[in-house]
């Protein structure tokens, strides 16, 4: 089934218009609360949830992937914003950022993205998975202190991830327990297979009835006392006064500021972070993508430059690809881009017309919502599988997790990649050779074949193997398939030849084959034996 052509779309839009309706429902009081912690206007996260939805979607080719502002630049946003002085001036850096991103789609920058390990890209996505857990159950309870869409392990309300499991006891609230017990009881109905199997309930989703339910209960709520919720407790759109009022929360760069060279210094930060946020997340979501469809990673920088382009020149934040709305979309059935796209017709749509439905929405019920999304990113069969790979990838995976639970993302994915760097030169180190040992009637012929690449990390694994050969034996050096070799290793081996001589070695060296010659070129040296 070919779902990159339009009738591709068209057919799939029974799945990606069911999945574009739940991603957008996540995404509304992520783009908030991510406006919230940058120090931004609120609907400036609305803007970049529309643009990453709408613009980057359609130039993007990813098919699954979701883009829009991200937890990941708050922190270098809300410094931004305070170093420049004005929010204005921001959004040209932002611009600047759009423009670096393309020039590095060009500049075919996106093969870095093929240089993250499969256990650090696992573990990203288990990591995210636990810490979306843990960071939406104050939510669940009605304790609504930190705003949503927080990943990182400080947050700004002077707690972390953790501490705020004890300090939420101080705002619990019945009515949004209620909504997330229900909630959840909903989603795991829908999971139970006999449920699968109605056709009602595979045109309508979980996650529809849920949200649904907790409006209603909302309203039912607002006449009870010990039940109401809070203005914390509910999404909270800002609510334009008509056409002119919803266009007058856009806003324009400052252009004066071209020549202010902080400006320039903000935007490439912003590229890069944003650039690499968005290739880590690229990967997950590829490796979520149950028909396996590889993004162009090129393509997915230059649309991610050019909805950066866009969101800075209407008053957006910077937006990446986010694994949070894009595993959602995955889970929610969504097929193609179409699903992407529609959420960000549906966010603009619901921003300009229906802002006062949207804040009737608890967070309770998203949170519920997002249980079940950050369960299927770490399910405990995953960490049964990467265990039985072995020690060099499980550490990797394990490192990556906890990172991102006690930092955050970027930090936990760094502590991930520095481990498994280090069992990949660990590995190398071990195996630079293989030693094979015949026996022919009395002669033992001892043949060392070296990898393809040779490097200065090996230096220590061949000396040591080279000195415990015995006297008196024949050994055969093969680097026939050899295509680099380092000149430190070259030296030791130059050494060994030398040497031979006086252990009575019997060597013989087979080097590469050389441009122009048909067979390996073979070196012999006779040892002299010594009386």
């Amino acid at each position: 089934m070919n779902q990159n052509t339009s009738e591709g779309y068209i057919s799939n839009l029974k799945n990606d218009i069911p999945a574009s309706i739940i991603v957008f429902l996540v995404a509304v009081p992520l783009c908030l609360g991510i406006a919230l912690a940058s120090g931004a206007p609120l609907f400036s996260g609305i803007i970049a949830g529309i643009v990453g939805g709408i613009i980057v979607g359609a130039a993007s080719g990813s098919q699954l992937g979701v883009s829009g502002p991200a937890a990941g630049l708050a922190v270098i946003v809300l410094t931004a914003i305070q170093e420049l002085g004005a929010f204005d001036i921001f959004l040209l850096a932002v611009v600047i950022g759009g423009v670096v991103q393309i020039i590095l789609g060009f500049a075919k920058a996106g093969i870095i993205g093929y240089y993250f390990p499969s256990s650090v890209i696992k573990g990203m996505l288990s990591g995210i998975g636990i810490i979306i857990i843990l960071k939406q159950i104050p939510h669940a309870v009605g304790y609504d202190k930190d705003y949503e869409g927080s990943l990182t392990f400080q947050q700004p309300d002077g707690h972390n991830t953790l501490s705020e499991l004890f300090y939420m006891f101080e705002g619990v609230s019945m009515g949004a327990v209620i909504i997330t017990v229900l909630s959840m009881a909903i989603l795991i109905l829908w999971e139970q297979s006999f449920m699968k199997k109605q056709k009602i309930f595979q045109m309508i989703q979980g996650p529809l009835v849920v949200v649904t339910l907790g409006i209603i209960l909302n309203i039912v709520f607002s006449g009870i006392s010990n039940l109401a919720l809070g203005a914390d407790q509910v999404v909270s759109i800002p609510v334009p006064d008509g056409i002119s009022g919803f266009i007058g929360q856009f806003s324009l760069p400052d252009f004066s500021q071209w020549n202010n060279p902080a400006v320039y210094v903000t935007g490439v930060t912003i590229a890069v972070v944003a650039s690499l946020e968005t290739l880590l997340c690229l990967d997950a979501t590829d490796k979520l993508d149950p028909y396996k469809r590889v993004t162009p990673t090129n393509r997915e920088l230059k649309a991610q430059g050019l909805g950066n382009l866009v969101s800075g020149l209407i008053g957006g934040l910077p937006i990446t690809q986010v694994i949070v709305r894009s595993s959602t979309n995955i889970q929610s059935g969504g097929r193609t881009k179409m699903s992407a796209i529609l959420h960000g017709f549906i966010l603009l749509i619901c921003a300009m017309a229906i802002p006062f439905v949207l804040n009737l929405i608890p967070l309770a019920s998203l949170a519920a919502i997002l249980f079940m999304v950050g369960y299927k990113l770490a399910k405990p069969v995953l960490f049964k599988q990467m265990y039985k790979l072995g020690w060099s990838s499980f550490i990797p995976f394990m490192v990556t997790i906890i990172g991102i639970v006690l930092t955050d993302l970027l930090m936990g994915i760094g502590m991930g990649m520095v481990v498994a760097i280090f069992y990949i030169l660990y590995n190398n180190y071990k195996r630079p050779f293989m030693m094979e040992t015949h026996e022919y009637s009395k002669d033992n012929v001892i043949r060392l074949k070296l990898a393809q690449d040779v490097t200065f990390i090996n230096k220590a694994s061949i000396q040591r193997s080279l000195d415990m050969l015995p006297e008196n034996s024949t050994v055969i050096i093969d680097a026939s398939e050899t295509v680099n070799m380092d000149q430190d290793v070259i030296e030791i081996i130059d050494d060994f030849e030398q040497n031979a001589k006086f252990k009575h070695i019997d060597l013989t060296i087979i080097e590469r084959k050389q441009k122009g010659n048909s067979k390996s070129t073979v070196r012999e040296f006779e040892s002299t034996i010594l009386n």
